[in-house]
């Protein structure tokens, strides 16, 4: 059975005291047995918050890592050095890694195999610009994204990925797809992975849906039958709207 999950991308906020006064937010309540609750803060914080969830199910994700192993790459964090910090999910092809610095699938695909290769949970990020939406291309860019940066793993790596579709168009914009419109593209991003693998591997990897979902309107997307939980954004930095998310199952 798929895991219902709901994962919070903090990007580029919260200093060491901000990330602290979120987490004991979050500590106050519970969560539930039925969703899989994940946080990524920013590299600086993610050792203070293992800290302080290290008694709580809420597990910690990096927001990004390099390829490589090792090596003269100033200012990059490899996979190795997540672990060592007890961290063992992160978060690759963002739209934003993908818009501002040029990630491509090819080199995603590279970073892909560098998580699974150091045995860590990976949550792939992929979506359609907004003029690929108007130009009804949005199905072609979301395969060639899933075919070129994902679908040369061997089907045992599976249990280590979760998919997370954004549209582009709808991140931070206040645009939300309908929940028709993400059911329409996660269940082809399933049929995507059944065409690609089998029906194991497709019923079995979680798709995520990121795009503006706020308590509002979480539960209906969440209701549909392929959509698996939420990557959150700006929500996510609000404890009590956060939890409303996870609690929208």
């Amino acid at each position: 059975m798929r895991k219902n999950i709901v994962a919070g991308n903090w990007k580029m906020n919260n200093d060491l005291q901000e990330t602290e006064r979120l987490l004991n937010d979050l500590l106050v309540y519970d969560v539930p047995e039925n969703v899989s609750v994940i946080v990524a803060p920013t590299f600086t914080n993610l050792v203070s918050a293992n800290t302080m969830l290290k008694d709580s199910t809420i597990e910690v994700a990096a927001q990004n890592m390099h390829q490589a192993d090792n090596g003269a790459f100033t200012g990059e964090i490899s996979a190795a050095m997540l672990k060592s910090a007890g961290v063992n999910t992160v978060i690759l092809g963002h739209s934003e890694r993908r818009a501002y610095f040029w990630e491509t699938n090819e080199l995603l695909a590279t970073k892909v195999d560098a998580a699974l290769k150091n045995e860590m949970t990976l949550i792939y990020c992929f979506g359609e610009e907004l003029e690929d939406r108007k130009n009804g291309n949005h199905f072609n860019i979301v395969k060639e994204q899933l075919e070129e940066g994902i679908c040369h793993i061997a089907e045992a790596e599976w249990k280590n990925v979760i998919l997370a579709y954004e549209p582009v168009w709808a991140i931070g914009t206040g645009e939300t797809a309908s929940p028709e419109q993400a059911q329409e593209m996660h269940e082809f991003i399933r049929n995507t992975i059944l065409d690609t693998y089998n029906e194991e591997v497709a019923q079995g990897v979680s798709i995520l849906y990121g795009g503006s979902v706020k308590p509002n309107n979480a539960q209906e997307i969440f209701g549909k039958k392929d959509v698996d939980g939420g990557l959150i954004g700006g929500a996510a930095l609000d404890a009590e709207n956060f939890m409303a998310i996870v609690n929208a199952f």
